[in-house]
């Protein structure tokens, strides 16, 4: 009997422990996907990673004195103050700490007047290098300083803690030097070449004397054949010698030895040329890439000791939104070259690109070389898919940096990125790679989410997918993603058509076009779909990289019920101009339109509004997939045309309350224009009382206030303090098309600046507004043409001003946008027409008659209009009292991502809980039936 019961309950134990991987193991999909990632995003331009020795976790580094760190390459949190001195987190006192460079360039010189430019470090932890105490290792940061886009330098500093405070050793590389006296705009540095370590090193006899080569016939700088002094990336070879890669644009990028135990250059001493004809200079180093005026800076080169090759990255193009920015790879078996991309070109340009001294050619004759791993891209939300917005996709992405990550087995690109329709905001980014089976490195299509790459199933991989091909141009162009077909018999169907195969358990083969290029499968994570989804990512032997991404498996029948839901969505609220009438959906559906009123709403989408009353015109779409076509009605509202008007007078006198009698009072906001927690005071105005801003603090006006292509802004404003970017009046359909009234920028001056979609409108001047004095301005737009005033004169005109504000929900604010620092100081007298352009002389009585009345600004303004009902000075209204109405940006707008997952986390069990809970259960179930089965033992065997 105990023999049988021990028999039992091992029984028992056993079903218990593996019961769960019995339900849950790798047959089953929910155990093989990661846990849903939570991203947490941080701003480093021109990231430089590195991987503290001790903690294991992760830095970026990079220009602007910014840097984040991560435990897991996936949520990153930014760590430094900028360029705060004294007190700056990475040099302590900024200015005297690195005072020798600034010499040469950098701060409130030329290009960096009123501030710095210190950009592009890289930081490098050197066991030999030897401390002032004797002691050996350091964290040492190569940073660079720069000026002009010639004129800068690059120097050392060190400590032994990676987050800083790090201690100025030299200043090691310069460039932009003369064989004469001169001097920049608005320098008074003098730029001959012994203002430079040249001089020292001359008497020291490390270099017997100049390069006449690094001259032109009148002095100046040779930038044809000699680089701009940026830009460095540390080493080591496989002897474990240490190396610095270093150079922007102009005459290409070097490379240069180092004295590991000082990590000073060890510079040539002579002239020389490598055995295929590169330069090697007797002070710049060795030439590995570039060259001729062509674009090409953030050089970054990883020894690979696995494949036994040197992988070098550059990025190509110009680094703004519309600049095209993009990463190029090469490789070499050598730390000094030569580097070659995948087709056999040499990373050096040929001679023959030799246009002369200053030119800067276009972006054709180059484009062909380098391996293109990353450029302007979208995953295009499709109508009817899963998710919201436009899609996933990068703007100029570049200035890389690698990590091969040997506790993980996993290697790294690590790039910043801007993003589509969103201006020049960008964020580090980290994508996982895979050597192809021509030990190419190619990077995946998502960012990393911590998936680790594994067998696939043929029946996993066929399906529909979005479809991307980085080709090899050089353009400010988005590669937006069409749709094929990867059919179970092998073949492609599509936009493009070829065969596809898996080998070796996740390797791809994808041959269309009559290129074949080769990656592999893997699951990631696709923020758009919320999903893990199979992607593909593979290289052609001429170095094009190829993209797929997996589109979630619905019915034909379930699309097009998506895209009829999406549609009526679409169209739900009123429309007060042209609208997009979508032609494809998800999956590749069609969409062909009728119109019920097209002297209304056209087929193509042309907007005629109506007089007297709103129209609601009947839109039948088409919706055709695969076999099957059904139609569907969706009705459009159209607002009726309207007369000019004030719409909205703020003039204070009364608190926050709008004068027109059209508008809600404005209410208080934080910092920001959708949050709260800010408190506005009252002080004495241009007429009045005056709405006073602290710098932290904002007001959101009545939504809606503008929504025509023709209007008039008018306001007062007396800054105590003026910050580069910070808003007066600002404006905005969504926080991709806005406009903003800015008292400083600095390329502007006093402006009006705005942002559509991925076109930027700048309203200039030459002048910039005085702090502590009351200032007018006044903007003005007729279908396009935009006239901005400064105290009652024409200071800019223009046409092709951006029609911003096409709904009836528009947002509004003052002081306040969605980023930059709020503005401080007073405002008075804010006023908004909808719908007309006032003419110049109204403008000018606005100036000249603050106070006049609503409608008629050169009618004088009573007793009454001058100064409304008296508040004692310094009145407080906070974000809680003065909240005249409950509209927030959300519900204008949607929520935000992090809002959705944080409402969805709030509906759902965490993980790790909902694992545990069904593992109890199970437990429990088995406890019962285990009791159930040795009652009916017992009374079966009780008598043995």
């Amino acid at each position: 009997m105990h023999l049988i019961r021990k028999r039992l309950i091992l029984l028992l134990f056993i079903t218990v422990l593996f019961l769960p991987t019995m339900l849950y193991g790798e047959g089953n999909e929910v155990m093989a996907e990661p846990e849903t990632p939570t991203f947490e995003n941080a701003s480093v331009h021109d990231p430089s990673i590195i991987q503290d020795r001790d903690s294991g976790r992760y830095y970026v580094f990079g220009s602007h004195i910014a840097a984040a760190k991560s435990d897991d390459l996936i949520s990153w949190n930014n760590f430094t103050n900028g360029y705060k001195t004294p007190g700056n987190t990475l040099y302590g006192n900024l200015s005297e700490n690195l005072a020798a460079s600034f010499e040469w360039a950098g701060e409130d010189d030329a290009d960096s007047s009123g501030g710095f430019a210190v950009w592009a470090p890289d930081v490098f932890w050197n066991k030999d290098y030897v401390n002032e105490d004797g002691s050996k290792g350091a964290y040492m940061i190569y940073y660079s300083v720069s000026s002009t886009y010639i004129r800068s330098a690059i120097g050392v500093a060190v400590s032994q803690d990676m987050e800083g405070p790090y201690k100025y050793v030299d200043t090691i590389m310069y460039s932009g030097f003369h064989n004469e006296e001169a001097y920049d705009a608005n320098s008074d540095v003098n730029k001959h070449w012994e203002n430079t370590n040249l001089s020292d090193l001359i008497e020291e006899g490390v270099i017997d004397e100049v390069n006449p080569d690094w001259f032109t016939e009148e002095g100046a700088y040779n930038n044809s054949l000699y680089t701009n002094a940026i830009d460095a990336n540390i080493l080591y070879d496989e002897n474990g010698k240490l190396w610095m890669t270093y150079g922007s644009w102009s005459g290409g990028t070097f490379v240069l030895e180092l004295d590991k135990e000082t990590g000073l250059p060890i510079y040539p001493g002579e002239d020389g040329q490598t055995s295929d004809g590169r330069m090697i200079d007797r002070y710049f180093g060795t030439k590995i890439a570039g060259g001729y005026g062509r674009s090409g800076e953030g050089t970054y080169a990883v020894y690979d000791e696995a494949s036994g090759y040197y992988y070098l990255y550059i990025t190509y193009g110009g680094l703004a939104s519309d600049g095209g920015y993009q990463i190029r790879q090469f490789r070499s078996e050598n730390i000094d070259g030569p580097y070659v991309d995948a087709a056999g070109n040499q990373a050096v340009f040929p001679e023959s690109f030799d246009m002369g001294v200053g030119n800067f050619p276009g972006n054709d004759d180059h484009k062909q070389i380098g391996n293109k791993m990353i450029g302007n891209f979208l995953f295009e939300r499709a109508l009817g898919e899963a998710g919201e917005g436009i899609g996933t996709g990068y703007v100029s992405p570049g200035h890389n940096s690698y990590l091969i990550d040997d506790d993980l087995g996993k290697e790294f690109l690590v790039t910043h990125t801007r993003f589509p329709q969103q201006g020049e905001m960008h964020e580090v980014r980290v994508h996982q790679t895979f050597k192809n089976s021509n030990n190419w490195p190619v990077p995946t299509p998502y960012r990393y989410a911590g998936e680790t790459i594994k067998p696939v199933d043929e029946v996993a991989i066929a399906g529909d997918y979005k479809y991307i091909n980085h080709g090899k141009e050089i353009t400010g162009d988005i590669t937006t993603s069409s749709w094929i077909s990867f059919n179970q018999d092998g073949s492609i169907s599509g936009a493009v058509t070829g065969t596809w195969r898996k080998y070796d358990d996740y390797r791809a083969e994808v041959n269309v076009g009559g290129e074949t290029y080769d990656g592999v499968f893997i699951k990631q994570w696709d923020p758009t779909a919320e999903a893990w989804v199979m992607t593909f990512s593979a290289m052609s032997g001429d170095g094009v990289v190829i993209w797929g991404s997996h589109a979630v498996a619905d019915s034909d029948q379930a699309v097009i019920d998506g895209i009829k839901e999406e549609l009526f969505n679409r169209f739900a609220s009123p429309v007060i101009s042209d609208i997009a009438l979508p032609t494809t959906g998800t999956k590749g559906a069609t969409i062909t339109w009728e119109s019920a009123q097209p002297a209304i709403i056209a087929t193509d989408g042309t907007v005629n509004r109506p007089t007297g009353e709103d129209a609601t015109v009947d839109m039948t779409a088409t919706i055709s997939l695969g076999e099957m076509k059904e139609e569907v009605t969706i009705p459009i509202t159209v607002k009726a045309a309207k007369e000019g008007k004030l719409t909205a007078w703020y003039n204070f006198d009364d608190g926050l309350s709008d004068q027109s009698g059209n508008q809600e009072d404005a209410t208080v906001t934080g910092n920001r224009i959708d949050n709260e927690g800010g408190e506005i005071t009252f002080a004495e105005g241009k007429i009045g009382k005056a709405a006073q801003f602290d710098g932290n603090t904002g007001l959101r006006l009545a939504d809606g206030l503008i929504s025509d292509d023709s209007y008039s802004i008018s306001l007062w404003i007396n800054p105590e303090e003026l910050t580069e970017y910070s808003t007066t009046f600002f404006g905005a359909r969504t926080e991709n098309n806005w406009i903003s009234f800015v008292p400083e920028t600095s390329w502007g001056n006093t402006m009006v600046w705005s942002h559509n979609g991925d076109d930027w409108y700048d309203v200039a001047t030459d002048s910039t507004i005085p702090v502590n004095q009351w200032s007018h301005l006044a903007l003005t737009v007729d279908d396009g043409t935009a006239t901005f005033y400064i105290n009652g004169e024409e200071r800019f005109t223009g046409e092709d001003f951006p029609n911003i504000f096409t709904s009836v929900d528009g947002a509004f604010s003052l002081g306040v946008n969605y980023w930059d620092t709020p503005f401080k100081g007073l405002m008075d007298e804010v006023r908004v027409y909808d719908g007309v352009a006032l003419p110049s002389d109204e403008i000018t009585m606005l100036y000249e008659n603050p106070g006049g009345s609503a409608e008629h600004p050169e009618e004088e303004a009573g007793e009454e209009g001058q100064s409304g009902e008296e508040l004692p000075d310094e009145t407080m209204v906070d974000g809680e009292d003065s909240s005249g109405g409950d509209s927030t940006i959300d519900e204008m707008n949607g929520q935000t991502d992090n809002q959705q997952q944080n409402q969805q986390d709030g509906n759902q069990l965490p993980h790790t809980f909902t694992n545990t809970f069904r593992y109890l259960l199970v437990g429990l179930g088995l406890f019962v039936i285990g009791g159930i089965t040795y009652f009916i033992w017992r009374r079966k065997y009780k008598r043995i």
